[in-house]
């Protein structure tokens, strides 16, 4: 049976305390969750791009442009396999350069303590990446590949060779 590809980018803007969320109200595919702060996914025009759709997601849900964040890098790059899809995501991090208040259109922003994350209700891909970060890859600048499975998501370090 094929599979079809649904391509979806999340930024993650962070603190030295924690992580801003959205909760995600009427979305198809993520809804009354929270996610990284913004997200979505893929246009044509992308494809090959996710830093620019996860630029252009920012820039939509918040309100921000890249000149409004500093050390955006693409963090995490995961495959799970949902509802007949292969969802793949890209996970951006970055920090906002100065401190400002955030609305999103696509639901509630709230910045949730690093000592909160773990009891927060998200989807689980989101979930293990938001763990991992908090275990290991806040403290690094590597890029890691995860594979989600049911009992949990294996993270590696993805190398150039």
């Amino acid at each position: 049976m094929e599979k079809k590809l649904r391509s979806m980018t999340s930024i993650c803007l962070v603190n030295d305390t924690g992580i801003l969320c959205l909760y995600r109200i009427g979305s198809r595919v993520v809804n009354n969750q929270y996610i990284g702060s913004a997200g979505g996914h893929f246009e044509p025009e992308e494809w090959n791009d996710p830093k620019r759709c996860a630029v252009r997601e920012m820039g939509e849900e918040l309100g921000l442009s890249e000149a409004d964040i500093e050390g955006l890098r693409l963090r995490y790059v995961t495959l799970r396999l949902k509802n007949g899809e292969i969802r793949q995501n890209y996970y951006f991090f970055a920090r906002l350069k100065e401190k400002r208040e955030l609305k999103s259109t696509e639901g509630i922003l709230r910045w949730i303590s690093y000592s909160d994350l773990p009891g927060l209700d998200m989807p689980v891909t989101a979930k293990h990446v938001m763990l991992h970060y908090l275990r290991e890859g806040q403290f690094t600048d590597r890029l890691y590949g995860g594979i989600v499975q049911e009992g949990g998501t294996e993270f590696a370090v993805l190398r150039e060779f």
